[in-house]
């Protein structure tokens, strides 16, 4: 990945986040690239997953959630998303990802079994080549989510909840770790992802960041205050789903923010 054309990609970014994330198409390609690391090392298996323990596939760099027939989990659903994303593209969807279907598979064994077939093989390729599509998609989320989380706080919290949004995203570094954080984990405004009433998405972060400067300060700040909202979900999480082991990697991930 050319790290001078993603810096000057989320710089634009930063410089104009009221008007919008912007990327040229090799800004996309550098900034999804980045988060396609994040998920599965950039790996063209990884595009496609389903994680033990759970009722969803997980697809594309951004590992977005897609539900079986008649399953509403927890967490929000985003993989049909990016269908209507790739669709508006100019992308001519395959014939069975056309019109927002479900997740065809059952569970993750019916998943694998198939995971060399026609039906994941053409949508590995889809996905590796519509990158770029798919960074727009995660800064699309991310611009749709502020107005979300500002709506479900209190009155008397959003303006300080802005400001230290604000003040992260006025560096590269924190743009593209605002971009990653609400397609990784959400908005926080869900109230079914929730463990003992508490939850870990961007809301919950910037909820728990301590004030500090604009720039790298806000970045760490907003990293340390990720940390804690990923160890406190982990502390929450029902033992069945063994969410332990992902923690490592959710820290490292976190260490990315702050390049």
């Amino acid at each position: 990945m050319n790290k001078a054309l993603l810096c000057a990609a989320l710089l634009a970014a930063s410089s104009c986040a009221h008007a919008g994330i912007r990327l040229t198409d090799a800004e996309a390609e550098a900034v999804g690239r980045k988060i396609w690391h994040n998920e599965s090392r950039g790996s063209i298996d990884g595009l496609t997953h389903w994680n033990k323990g759970e009722d969803f596939a997980s697809l594309g760099i951004g590992h977005f959630i897609w539900y079986k027939a008649g399953e509403r989990g927890p967490f929000t659903e985003s993989f049909p998303g990016l269908l209507d994303a790739l669709a508006a593209s100019g992308r001519t969807l395959p014939a069975w990802l056309q019109g927002r279907p479900p997740c065809p598979w059952p569970d993750r064994d019916a998943f694998f079994a198939d995971f060399r077939g026609p039906r994941l093989s053409e949508l590995r390729a889809l996905l590796a080549d519509t990158v770029g599509v798919q960074a727009r998609y995660a800064a699309d989320r991310l611009e749709a989510a502020l107005p979300k989380i500002l709506a479900a706080a209190p009155a008397s919290e959003r303006p300080a909840l802005q400001a230290r949004f604000d003040r992260v995203a006025s560096v590269p570094n924190g743009v593209y770790a605002l971009m990653d954080y609400v397609n990784f984990k959400g908005e926080g405004i869900n109230p079914a992802e929730r463990y003992n009433g508490e939850g870990w998405g961007l809301l919950q972060v910037l909820e728990g960041m301590t004030d500090a400067p604009a720039g790298q300060a806000s970045v760490e700040a907003f990293a340390k205050s990720a940390d804690a909202a990923l160890t406190r979900r982990v502390a929450n999480s029902p033992p069945a789903r063994d969410e332990d082991r992902w923690l490592p990697g959710w820290r490292k991930r976190l260490l990315t923010y702050l390049d």
